[in-house]
């Protein structure tokens, strides 16, 4: 694995652990509505942001090791 495949894997780790809380952060009774609404949008676009950053990750560690 190449250095800079490392880096995105951990930054997408990060992105993907701290989107999946505030998700998970809805499910409390004290969250008020602007909180949900940040929280959803937030969570969503972190979480999304893992997943695409993941497989960049992926896609240029085969592409450097082929």
């Amino acid at each position: 694995m190449t250095y800079g495949s490392a880096i995105m894997f951990a930054v997408a780790g990060v992105l993907g652990l701290v989107g999946i809380a505030l998700l998970v952060r809805l499910r409390s009774p004290d969250v008020t509505e602007g909180q949900t609404y940040a929280f959803r949008m937030i969570g969503i676009m972190l979480t999304s942001g893992a997943i695409v950053l993941a497989m960049s990750a992926a896609a240029m560690w085969q592409w450097s090791t082929a």
